[in-house]
């Protein structure tokens, strides 16, 4: 992730505003923006800041007010800017290059767990066979047992919903993964399964774009973007997790110490 980078996608001038009557609330304001191909970046910032509302729209799931979002295909060495897509081609956009995880599991309770991560990779894939190879083995990776692939969500744990979640949004093998407060329903112990399996995928390459509220969560990313009132207030580039700054046995414990440090810095700093 210190190597070079190759641009994933650009937003120029993106505003965001809601209209109740004749009150318009401006919740992005001509934000300009990069996301690089195999970061971890964290979007941070107060209640209200938007940055959920930012989140929504990188990832199709909203149309901005005005402004562009341009998608980067380097191996294709094409460019697709969603703004102005319909509600078809958006659709058809998310089910192709993105994928996305939301607080709340919003798994289909009269599903399976194998069934749910299913149904999304059958929007893409025609293979039920190696779709199903494919999700049964990103289930073992997120440790979910195979006695457990046929329960239903009621019959697991919130910590188990939520690794489900995870994999029902990388089924798709998506060019980046939007994560809009993963842990924030969770307790100490599933959060931490989580976010290592954010880590851990982002290891492997892939690009994550993740929104959050608290500094544990943040510190897994090596990039952060504070968002203040619609707009960005600084960032700052941390570089790779190096593992828990409070873990003793840690090998790069004083590094990880330092780079807590940092974070925590930078976030006084931006008035959190």
């Amino acid at each position: 992730m210190l190597s070079a980078k190759s641009k994933l996608l650009d937003v120029k001038d993106l505003s965001k505003t809601f209209s109740n009557g004749s009150v318009q609330q401006h919740v992005l304001k001509n934000l300009n923006l990069s996301i690089y191909k195999g970061d971890f970046t964290v979007i941070m910032g107060n209640s209200g800041s938007g940055k959920s509302t930012l989140l929504y729209a990188l990832s199709g799931m909203d149309r901005p007010s005005m402004g562009t979002i341009t998608y980067f295909d380097e191996g294709k060495d094409t460019e697709t800017e969603i703004s102005t897509f319909n509600n078809d081609k958006l659709a058809a956009f998310r089910r192709d290059h993105v994928g996305f995880v939301f607080q709340q599991n919003y798994l289909n309770d009269s599903m399976s767990a194998l069934d749910n991560v299913m149904v999304c990779g059958l929007l893409k894939h025609n293979d039920r066979k190696a779709l199903a190879q494919k999700a049964k083995m990103l289930l073992h990776n997120v440790e979910i047992e195979e006695n457990d692939y046929r329960k239903f969500p009621t019959q697991l744990s919130g910590g188990q919903q939520q690794r489900i979640a995870v994999v029902r949004g990388v089924i798709n093998s998506p060019e980046v993964l939007f994560a809009d407060e993963p842990t924030g329903a969770l307790n100490s112990q599933n959060t931490d399964n989580v976010l290592n399996i954010l880590s851990s995928l982002n290891d492997e390459g892939q690009s994550i774009v993740m929104v959050t509220h608290t500094i544990k969560a943040a510190e897994r990313g090596n990039r952060i973007i504070y968002l203040s009132d619609g707009i960005i207030s600084d960032e700052i580039e941390l570089g790779p997790y190096v593992g828990d700054y409070m873990d003793k046995t840690n090998p790069h414990l004083e590094e990880a110490k330092k780079r807590h440090q940092r974070l925590k810095n930078f976030l006084q700093d931006m008035g959190w």
